[in-house]
């Protein structure tokens, strides 16, 4: 549907300016006239020549989906219709990508799809937990409490999400400009002090002899280097991508001291959180452990999740089979036997995910106080080493003096 710009002056005579989608002018006029402005210039917005170039168009952030969640919900439990919520929701939608999205939405709810199917048609922003939360909602008449329950299970995905990609982003950006000061000392620093080395003559100390041929190589074949780099990311990247390489790569992550450890808990907090949020939600057990393994982002925790839906598929509980994987902690797989005892398994879940958060943060913790050290010992031995090893002749000839 076509977008109009308009201006006009309402009954004080003051010009405003807006914009609305119609199928023609004379609809934006008539439109304007309940609104009781006399329009001035209506003319149709011009088109962005980058409209199909997703690259180029605003991404659609999490952010943006926990707002329209919130938002959503307030306005259906105001007692609003859903194509009329969608209808406010993309009018005041500044995301240009967005809002297109939302303007679909509508037309296809409009059309006679449910809410969960339109929002199926996006699964790059919403996926199978939202759609089915969603469908749970719509069937048992509760949609706002199912969005109000997304929205806070996204605020705490996403605060989760934070925390490990701050602890993470420390020792990555001190490595690599730990290589690159390397990198430029071993090719434009240490060449300058060969030459005159070179120029005194003598026997130089193994150690500066080792960093001078350390260099040569490394400027002869800086190339070949960064090509072999490349290769081998490409070879890890394409074995990752393969059943077998996925399996092996995410069982080694999982028995890295601190690292393994995190990820063990963060993997807990996130399949707690999310199996809590779907069963209070409605969504039957088999299909929210199905998403849930979809969710887990380690191969090792999503087979183990599959071995759990296989024992609760054969008439087990879910406590049982969760033990037997020797993935979850003990505590976690009696606190879910506890829950099943007694009936409030979704209750349950939610506080084993409150406990893990805090464990995550106290991970997260753990592993910024020893990274740090290390990185700078690291810094230290390597930068160091370089800088005295060059100095050695220098020290050797004041001592001759």
């Amino acid at each position: 549907m076509p977008v109009f710009q308009w201006e006009g002056r309402n009954r004080r005579n003051e010009l405003q300016r807006g914009e609305m989608e119609a199928l023609n002018a004379e609809v934006v006029r008539a439109n304007l006239a309940r609104l009781r402005i006399t329009p001035v210039k209506i003319k149709k917005k011009p088109k962005d020549l980058f409209e199909n170039v997703s690259f180029l168009q605003p991404q659609v952030r999490e952010s943006d989906i926990i707002l329209f969640a919130r938002q959503f919900s307030t306005m259906i439990d105001a007692g609003l219709p859903i194509v009329q919520c969608l209808d406010i929701l993309h009018t005041q939608q500044e995301n240009k990508t967005f809002k297109k999205m939302l303007r679909q939405i509508m037309e296809m709810v409009e059309g006679g799809s449910t809410l969960a199917e339109a929002l199926g048609r996006f699964p790059k922003h919403f996926d199978d937990l939202f759609v089915n939360m969603i469908a749970a909602g719509e069937a048992g008449g509760i949609l706002d409490t199912i969005l109000r329950r997304l929205a806070a299970y996204l605020e705490k995905a996403a605060k989760l999400k934070r925390r490990v990609k701050g602890a993470m982003t420390y020792p990555i950006i001190v490595l690599i400009i730990a290589v690159l000061v390397v990198a430029v000392i071993l090719i434009f620093v240490i060449p300058v002090f060969s030459e005159m080395f070179s120029d005194l003559g003598g026997q130089l100390p193994l150690a500066t002899q080792m960093v001078i041929d350390l260099s040569n190589f490394v400027k002869a074949n800086v190339l070949y280097i960064a090509i072999a780099i490349a290769l081998l990311a490409y070879a890890f990247h394409r074995f990752y991508k393969t059943e077998k390489g996925r399996i092996a790569i995410d069982k080694f992550v999982l028995k890295i001291p601190i690292i393994g450890i995190l990820i063990r808990k963060v993997a807990v907090a996130r399949f707690s959180r999310t199996m809590g949020t779907m069963l209070a939600s409605g969504v039957a057990i088999l299909e929210a452990l199905d998403i849930v393994a979809k969710t887990a982002g380690n191969k090792t925790i999503e087979n183990a999740i599959y071995t759990v839906r296989t024992g609760i598929a054969e008439g087990r509980t879910m406590a049982d089979p969760l033990m037997e994987t020797n993935v979850f902690p003990s505590m976690v797989c009696q606190m879910i036997a506890v829950g099943e005892s007694t009936g409030a398994l979704d209750a349950m879940l939610n506080k084993i995910a409150d406990f893990y958060d805090e464990e995550v943060d106290q991970a997260v913790e753990n592993l910024t106080a020893m990274i740090e050290p290390f990185m700078m010992v690291f810094l230290g031995i390597t930068i160091g080493g370089l800088v005295i090893s060059m100095y050695l002749p220098i020290f050797k000839m004041a001592g001759l003096v």
